[in-house]
């Protein structure tokens, strides 16, 4: 009937396509810090699916009025084994981290964060922005790259018109159009997608990717199965082809793929790891080294992971505690 497994909650709508099935992932909504916590929906990750290729984290959220919000306020924190991609729609939010970068995030820019072995940073919302709407993915870094140096990058992707479409890709490549971006991560696809009302769009693609497309602000058509707002559509390797159609309003979505990682991960807070004992090595480590949970074991020779850091900024989120079980790998 399908290749794709029937779990509650997780609706697989049959379209007879190459690949298989399309399988739609409801949102779930988590309250983005402080006592006037930010709302994201929130896709990826999930019990039904943890990876969209190398693809592991999806939160979308606005547009949000800021003065009944509060806006974006992510005081510092770490990641490793990562890369972190902030895309707007509309809003700023200054961006600050522990390899010297300061950067505006605007509409229509990517900002690309690899922490590689480890970087700390922080998101607050500029105090000029009323409304902030956007997305915060992150993608894993194969073992390959995983330990390298962490590093910045931005890039203004050119719109790419086709009948009925406007597309801007900030990562990989589609249309003809790519990304000079290097990800660390081969194969892997980004791209922000607006439709006019009606129009159907039929792209080539990878055969080997698996695609997720965001209905962003509104109901959108994969391959004729019918994605509500803010639901995620899944697409299964296999085809050639994408089909992305607008109803009566036109549409914005949200095009991820890539080839299946092949790797499991542990993914836990802010850190991917491999294993358990990797992830609560990371702990300890941002603990020790920011001063929650002091640790005579690390050599004061050594580096650190997660770097210096500009003086006068909000505190830093402690890690919470581990779980009482060993966590789990995800693939």
């Amino acid at each position: 009937m399908t290749n794709l497994e029937r779990r509650p909650g997780v609706e697989v709508l049959e379209t007879g396509r190459p690949g298989g099935d399309v399988q739609v992932l409801e949102p779930r909504l988590v309250p983005l810090g402080g006592p006037r916590a930010m709302t994201v929906h929130r896709t990826l990750p999930q019990r039904e699916r943890s990876l969209v290729g190398a693809w592991c984290f999806l939160d979308h959220y606005g547009p949000d009025d800021v003065a009944a919000t509060g806006g974006m306020r992510v005081p510092r924190h770490p990641h490793t084994g990562l890369a972190t991609v902030s895309w707007l729609f509309s809003g700023r939010i200054e961006h600050l981290d522990s390899g010297g970068n300061a950067a505006a995030v605007v509409p229509g820019e990517l900002n690309l964060m690899i922490a590689g072995r480890g970087i700390t940073h922080q998101e607050l919302g500029d105090p000029q922005t009323r409304v902030l709407h956007g997305v915060q993915l992150w993608y894993a870094l194969p073992d390959e790259t995983r330990f390298g140096r962490h590093e910045f990058a931005r890039h203004v992707p050119p719109p790419v018109a086709v009948p009925g479409m406007t597309a801007r890709v900030f990562i990989g490549e589609l249309l003809g159009s790519a990304s000079p971006v290097d990800t660390r991560t081969p194969d892997l696809l980004g791209a922000e997608l607006v439709l006019e009302p009606g129009a159907s769009v039929t792209l080539d693609v990878r055969p080997d990717f698996e695609h997720a497309v965001l209905a962003e602000n509104g109901r959108v058509f994969v391959d004729a199965a019918a994605v509500e707002h803010r639901s995620l559509a899944y697409v299964p390797p296999g085809a050639d082809t994408l089909t992305v159609s607008a109803g009566d309003a036109g549409v914005r979505v949200l095009l991820l793929g890539g080839v299946p990682l092949g790797e499991q991960i542990v993914m836990w807070w802010n850190f991917v790891g491999r294993d358990h004992d990797e992830i609560a090595d990371f702990r300890r480590r941002y603990q020790a080294e920011l001063g929650f949970e002091p640790d005579d074991s690390i050599d004061p020779s050594d580096p650190g992971l997660f770097g210096p850091f500009p003086e006068g900024q909000p505190r830093p989120l402690p890690a919470p505690p581990l779980p009482n079980v060993r966590l789990r790998p995800r693939q």
